[in-house]
């Protein structure tokens, strides 16, 4: 609970931010995503923490702005965004209901821990992981090209539908 008058509870400003969605993607929010990392209430002042999912990354500073128009339409007036990069970020902390929006916008949410990409020093051939098909399910694809519609994607095809999808990398 927030213990600032006039400030909203933490856990409503987590459900507003939980509706802004991530520009690149937009079937997922920002919360979904795992970009924001904590909201807590300082002084007199609301703090949001927010962790870009990789330096560089072109939508860093629309998602900061998205997110500080969400809290203005809320009547939130006080507050800070804090950019937080440690720990980098992870695609592990891409929520259950972000995994399964990526799927149905027909993106292969990232593989799971322990299924990334290995490298055989034996052969030294690249073992990709088995990314499923978002559309039909199949696990009969192939990497098209390392890099899909944005940097944090690959390119890859279903072998059996023949459809074309991102996936999005494990981070």
């Amino acid at each position: 609970m927030s213990t600032v008058p006039d400030q909203p509870d933490v856990e409503q400003v987590w459900a507003w931010l939980g509706e802004v969605p991530d520009p690149e993607i937009p079937v997922i929010s920002v919360v979904d995503l795992g970009i924001v990392r904590n909201v807590s209430v300082e002084g007199s002042e609301l703090v949001v923490a927010i962790t870009p999912t990789y330096s560089g990354c072109p939508a860093t500073d629309v998602i900061a702005r998205d997110i500080e128009q969400a809290l203005r339409d809320h009547g939130v007036e006080a507050f800070r965004l804090k950019t937080q990069i440690s720990p980098p970020w992870s695609t592990d902390w891409i929520s259950p209901a972000g995994r399964e929006a990526l799927k149905n916008y027909g993106i292969a949410p990232p593989c799971e821990q322990g299924h990334e990409v290995r490298i055989d020093a034996a052969s030294l051939t690249r073992n990709l992981p088995s990314v499923e098909c978002p559309r039909c399910g199949s696990s009969n694809t192939e990497r098209v090209s390392a890099f899909g519609s944005t940097p944090c994607k690959a390119h890859y095809k279903c072998r059996d539908c023949l459809e074309p999808f991102d996936y999005f990398k494990r981070l």
